[in-house]
């Protein structure tokens, strides 16, 4: 047994929990990994997360998690499940913890994954799929009225200090097309004339995402970290997991990564109506929401995020030899055009066009070709 099977051994023994039945629930690419637990007819969720930082960055610089503003340890992950709470929200509670050693026990919230409740089509009992859109907008809603919060307490003493969706996250995210779109799908280096041009581009598009209120953005509000809730109601319906990472930052940036699922199909028409019932929940909620200011921000930050997708799956594909999330491809260079057509991005139209789209292989032959 090693040392840190031991001390999660005991910390399991502490929580009345030692003779509970353990299954490997998930890992995912952090440091974190789970466990499904039950235990005379109870279930949990145990969250094994040793503290520190992921792999350094290539060159020596500071670690990835660092320069785009990743948790380290559990308890930002405390914080904001707290803070989501105080707001009528709903997150696993805390049933045990040990900060120190980097062990949660959480109440297992279940398995109806969003994404899940898509491909059936209606929700665990029958509910509309647009029912449970609404709700999640919903959900948006209530959050983004509360505004930008200040430090949030962790329960130890600390506090935990929220980072800002900022220039540094940016720079990181926009560059990753360049990085491995053009090398891994067009078969190109990007010069650093092309990196100058594109990174231009997005310095003239970044006062529109800097625009408006600020909110916290639990930065992965998308299917697969939302459990449908079908015995709960009102917005306790939409349980939400793995929330340590958010941020502050614009309005926008959780309604395009819901209404752009990148891994599940959002149909045109049901991504306009859902919109359209969100910008009418927030005009109803705030008579100062500027639904232009917000409509520019959302068309900028979906081209953000299906670019930085467009870098994520073929460097998923070569680095780490995961081809199967080329599939996501289409969908993402789909949900790209629509953003495009924004006329606020006419000139990030015309070099995604130029250097990302035209004569671009399938994602099936890229997959083949890099086997």
């Amino acid at each position: 047994m090693s040392e840190r099977e031991e001390l999660l051994v005991a910390f399991l023994k502490r929580a009345g929990w030692g003779t509970a039945t353990r299954s490997f629930l998930q890992g995912d690419a952090s440091l974190r990994r789970y466990e499904r637990l039950a235990l005379n007819g109870t279930k949990g969720v145990l969250m094994d997360w040793p503290a520190g930082p992921d792999a350094p960055a290539e060159g020596g610089h500071a670690a990835y998690s660092k320069l785009a503003h990743l948790a380290e340890d559990v308890r930002p992950f405390v914080a904001v499940g707290s803070y989501l709470q105080s707001l009528g929200l709903r997150t696993p509670d805390i049933i045990a913890s040990d900060l120190g050693h980097g062990f949660l026990l959480l109440e297992d919230i279940g398995t109806a994954d969003f994404g899940g409740v898509i491909d059936k089509g209606e929700g665990p009992a029958g509910e509309a799929l647009d029912d449970m859109y609404r709700a999640g907008l919903d959900v948006l809603v209530a959050l983004q009225q509360a505004g930008a919060p200040g430090p949030l307490p962790v329960g130890d003493g600390s506090t935990h200090e929220v980072p800002s969706f900022d220039d540094g996250i940016f720079r990181i995210e926009t560059a990753m097309p360049l990085d491995w779109y053009l090398p891994v799908v067009m078969g190109t280096q990007a010069s650093d004339n092309l990196r100058a041009e594109y990174d231009a581009i997005w310095t003239a598009l970044w006062p529109l995402i800097e625009a408006g209120p600020r909110t916290l953005i639990l930065r992965d509000f998308h299917s697969p970290n939302i459990l449908w809730q079908s015995e709960r109601r009102g917005l306790e319906r939409v349980g939400l997991i793995d929330y340590q990472d958010a941020l502050i930052g614009s309005l926008a940036y959780d309604p395009v990564s819901f209404l752009q699922d990148a891994r599940k199909d959002v149909p045109l028409e049901r991504e306009e109506a859902m919109h359209d019932y969100y910008v009418q929940a927030m005009k109803n909620a705030d008579v100062r929401f500027d639904a232009e200011e917000f409509e520019a921000a959302y068309a900028a930050l979906g081209a953000e995020r299906a670019l930085r997708l467009m870098g994520l799956w073929p460097r998923l594909l070569k680095r780490d030899n995961k081809p199967q999330y080329m599939v996501h491809m289409a969908r993402t260079q789909d949900y790209l055009c629509r953003n495009l057509a924004h006329p606020a991005l006419s000139d990030l139209a015309r070099f995604v066009e130029n250097h990302f789209l035209k004569d671009a292989p399938a994602a099936g032959q890229i997959a083949e070709t890099q086997a």
